[in-house]
């Protein structure tokens, strides 16, 4: 990487991962994942009926990453909140987005500049969450590259992933909008990241870790901000999904749909009756009951 050396990109990206995560980007983090809360369905109810479990369910979207990656290593899943500081910080932050007067604070979140800084935030602790993850994972597991990957998922998006949990909580049952079954572009993005990270880990990946933040987290805050400005909820990345699985996995092959077609419309045979099949099956029981009597 000797062009970078001589941009002196190395050193930018040791003063960049320098920078702590505590306040700002922690708090970054509490609030857009709060504002997303406030838009789910049943919030709102829960949050004037029983603010306490509208507060466990913050903690959850808050800390449900964190959670989920100590669930998967074997450590004790109430971890994350040993950090008082963090803790007393993210309830301000409920209390402001969900009872602040007349939802003050939410609506000046909710405006487009400050949303930008939250959403730039809130990626940069991303990437440094993945990074994280991934590197507690190889500490207890050296060759386990799938667990890296899990756990830096995990701490990049396991909000997302538990999200059936917190549902529960407030009410609302559904399971078909697992991020697992359709994820977004930030999952998809995570996963990407925690791959690129455990391949630098275990040497795969010829670039330093704090390179590799810099770069992941320009990347990752470029596309976020473009998207929130364009007001797009789609994925940057789906024509390349699209175009891979195509060629990876197929499309299901159009004889198949031809003979099913073929089979519903085009064959001489015809389904019975829906009452005539019925009878039939009245008939054949009343007769296995005669015979049994009769025995």
């Amino acid at each position: 990487m000797a062009f970078l050396e001589e941009l002196q990109m190395e050193g930018v990206a040791l003063l960049f991962a320098r920078i702590p995560m505590f306040p700002f980007f922690d708090l970054t983090h509490y609030m857009l994942s709060m504002m997303y809360l406030r838009h789910e369905e049943g919030i709102s109810n829960v949050s004037r009926k029983s603010p306490i479990t509208c507060w466990i369910c913050s903690m959850l979207s808050c800390f449900g990453g964190a959670m989920l990656a100590a669930f998967m290593l074997g450590e004790p899943i109430v971890q994350p909140f040993e950090s008082n500081i963090n803790i007393v910080l993210a309830t301000i932050v409920w209390y402001m987005i969900f009872y602040f007067p007349k939802d003050v604070f939410f609506k000046f979140c909710s405006l487009l500049p400050a949303k930008l800084i939250i959403v730039s935030g809130k990626e940069i602790a991303r990437v440094r969450k993945i990074a994280v993850g991934v590197a507690h994972a190889h500490h207890v597991y050296h060759h386990g590259y799938i667990v890296m990957v899990a756990v830096g998922l995990a701490k990049g998006a396991g909000s997302g992933l538990i999200a059936c949990i917190e549902q529960l909580l407030r009410g609302v049952w559904k399971p078909q909008t697992n991020e697992l079954l359709d994820m977004p572009f930030a999952t998809k993005a995570t996963l990407l990241g925690a791959v690129l990270f455990m391949m630098q880990k275990v040497g795969y990946l010829p670039i330093s870790k704090d390179l590799l933040i810099l770069i992941i987290t320009t990347l990752l805050v470029t596309t976020k901000v473009t998207l929130t400005v364009m007001h797009s909820h789609g994925s940057p990345l789906a024509p390349v999904e699209s175009a891979l699985c195509r060629v990876l996995f197929g499309s299901p092959p159009e004889s198949s749909c031809h003979d099913e077609h073929k089979a519903g419309h085009g064959s001489g045979a015809r389904a019975p009756e829906p009452g005539k099949q019925t009878r039939d099956d009245n008939e054949a029981s009343l007769r296995k009951r005669k015979t049994k009597k009769a025995e």
